[in-house]
């Protein structure tokens, strides 16, 4: 192949890659504004599948255009529920998604000027069905482990700092979660600790 024929090639997959990058990911509104459930675009065969689970320019077309400062990884147990949490100095965006396994995750709006403030809204991630959360700031987050195990990757918009850190209560019958529960779930000491939601702090 000459130089000339592979710049060929390089300039129509650029062509191809420019018309055809939204489709690399498909996002779906959800009653909380700002908050979207994201299905990215896979390529499957015999070998196994690809995927990009993080395109900037991507993202930016769909509104995300907050910077990402630090990547997580959980791995919990059948019936663990972690959360709520959120930060209330540095607060906090994330993109979820689970690589193996299955949770219910949830996103509770806690800005006090948003017209669903104190509503919730939650979604199934799994990593059969691959889909993403993408959670602004200026909500609480959680989830609950459907699977017998599963590990969760979270792209954040800042740092981890303890001191803004609070948990609102994942039992408050304000928010009426509906965390389609069998039996109690597995919750830490702190996050048992919980307020309730007409007692914690909030976003203005």
């Amino acid at each position: 192949m000459t130089i000339g024929e592979e710049s060929v090639i390089i300039l129509k997959w650029h062509v191809f890659y420019e018309v055809n990058r939204l489709a690399l990911m498909k996002a779906t509104l959800t009653p909380l504004p700002r908050v979207l459930l994201l299905e990215p675009k896979v390529f499957g065969d015999s070998r196994g599948f690809f995927l990009e689970s993080y395109n900037e320019k991507v993202m930016a077309e769909l509104g995300i255009r907050e910077r990402f400062v630090q990547d997580n990884q959980s791995f919990s147990t059948r019936n663990v529920l972690r959360g709520l949490h959120y930060q209330l100095c540095h607060p906090q965006g994330k993109l979820v998604r689970v690589v193996a396994g299955e949770v219910f995750d949830v996103a509770v709006d806690l800005r006090r000027s948003s017209p669903t403030f104190g509503k919730w809204h939650g979604a199934t991630l799994s990593g059969e069905n691959k889909l993403m959360f993408w959670i602004p700031p200026g909500f609480a987050h959680g989830f609950r482990v459907v699977s017998e195990g599963a590990h969760v990757l979270y792209k954040s918009t800042d740092f981890y700092h303890p001191e803004c850190e609070r948990t609102l209560a994942w039992n408050d019958p304000d928010l009426n979660i509906d965390w389609q529960l069998e039996r109690e779930p597995v919750v830490s000491a702190k996050d048992t600790l919980g307020l309730r939601f007409r007692e914690a702090e909030v976003f203005e």
